[in-house]
């Protein structure tokens, strides 16, 4: 991966750094209303998807299904929400969304809904662990 790599200013203050997999940095959005991971090629410049290498595109789709299933696995989730939107942040990033029907923003897309509810440094390193080994399946 590329040694200039630089992860968003606003992505990294939004989230926990869970894992660095061979195309993608990982994160934990930090808000515990909705169980959330940010996959970010770890290559400088990206802001679309046409914009990732061809070589690079079948280990994107993988590394995006092995975020969905580990994030279904340790949340049960109902719904996996995946978008790609880059809207306020240009850096070529993922959503990865675990979804219920009870959750506060339901059906509706989570942004903008509500206040973030952070997640003590407890819980953050509890659901770190547990994605990381979830992953490995």
């Amino acid at each position: 991966m590329s040694e200039k790599f630089s992860l968003h200013p606003r992505l990294a203050a939004d989230t926990f750094l869970v894992d660095d997999w061979p195309l993608c940095r990982v994160l934990l959005m930090n808000d515990s209303r909705f169980p959330w991971l940010i996959l970010v090629p770890r290559q400088d410049g990206l802001r679309d998807f046409d914009e990732i290498a061809e070589s690079d595109k079948p280990s994107f789709l993988t590394e995006i299904d092995r975020a969905s299933r580990a994030l279904r696995t340790e949340t049960s989730a109902e719904k996996m929400n995946v978008a790609a939107l880059g809207n306020m942040v240009p850096q070529l990033h993922v959503h990865v969304v675990a979804r219920f029907v009870t959750d506060t923003a339901w059906p509706a897309p989570v942004w903008g809904v509500g206040e973030a509810v952070p997640y003590t440094t407890d819980q953050a390193e509890a659901l770190i662990l547990a994605l990381r080994e979830a992953a490995k399946q």
